[in-house]
């Protein structure tokens, strides 16, 4: 089944964000990197951090971890260097490390409105599963940003991680599974360590077939694209060519017929439920259209 592309634009045009507009702008080779750049400006507080439900259901204006992630993996996507809020963003984090390294999942806050209760109830101790997914943006961005890679946050966060990851010997939760071979998949080329962490940490996948999530909605699964969506990443060497083609079919299939996608988990407010899949239906089209290789701004 193909992909349907400009039912997505459409759909992005009439129910997503701007900064998914124009994410998926740039994507597609119909936009430059300061428009993006512009858009996700807004979710920035003074202190350094994101907040402002740059993640959806975290509708907290807080500065928080998974808004720095999610302000990295936008400027790995566009591989913009230039920003110079990065270093700030960068202290920032290293602000809220903890003497381990890791970083806990959130930090208090008390605008819980709309918030999913993961976000509220999480506490000061690190977190994999939040280290791991902004590491591994980091190490993305690093390779064209020497300010990122030479930042010795981005090191202490690798140390806790790998440091963390080779104790773990039974199946980890499928989120942090994820997240956790985000991580090994930036840094496996260069790092033995971790490169070794990534063979065995792919052990714990299910490579032809969904990876239930313990504890989530009703049917609520990952899959193979989900662990390894980037084509050329060191992990696609344990993923056959028919699973992952097989899971690009169900990917595809999958776009509705608003043109968007869909996001299984459970989301919890209606602004984040929107929101989702524009940011979803991004997801979708970039590994669906990633094989045809990088676009040039037209």
């Amino acid at each position: 089944m193909d992909l349907d592309l400009d039912a997505a634009v459409s759909f992005v045009a009439t129910h997503a964000r701007a900064l998914e507009r124009r994410r998926l702008a740039f994507l597609l080779g119909r936009g430059q990197p300061e428009p993006v750049l512009a858009a996700l400006d807004g979710y920035r507080n003074p202190d350094g951090g994101y907040g402002w439900a740059l993640e959806p259901d975290l509708r907290s204006v807080t500065s928080q971890p998974v808004g720095a992630m999610h302000a990295l993996e936008i400027c790995a996507e566009i591989g913009d260097t230039g920003p110079d809020w990065v270093p700030r963003l960068l202290d920032w984090l290293a602000e809220q490390s903890n003497d381990d390294g890791g970083i806990p999942f959130s930090l208090p806050f008390a605008d819980t409105e709309g918030c999913a209760p993961h976000w509220v109830a999480a506490g000061p101790d690190s977190s994999l599963t939040m280290t791991a997914q902004l590491a591994a943006q980091a190490h993305r961005l690093a390779r064209r940003n020497r300010t990122v890679a030479r930042h010795p946050w981005l090191a202490a966060a690798t140390a806790y991680c790998l440091d963390t990851m080779e104790g773990i010997a039974e199946e980890p939760h499928a989120i942090e599974l994820m997240f956790a071979m985000y991580f090994l998949d930036a840094i496996a080329a260069d790092d033995t360590r971790a490169r070794a962490l990534l063979e065995r940490w792919t052990g714990f996948v299910h490579l032809d077939g969904p990876t239930p999530v313990a504890g989530g909605a009703e049917g609520e699964v990952l899959h193979p694209l989900d662990f390894t969506p980037h084509a050329g990443s060191p992990s696609r060497e344990w993923f056959s060519a028919e699973a992952i083609a097989a899971d690009r079919e169900r990917l595809a299939g999958q776009q509705r017929a608003d043109g968007g996608w869909d996001v299984t988990f459970q989301t919890f407010s209606a602004a984040a439920a929107l929101e989702w899949r524009g940011y979803a239906t991004v997801q979708a089209v970039m590994v669906l259209t990633e094989a045809a290789g990088p676009r040039q701004a037209t």
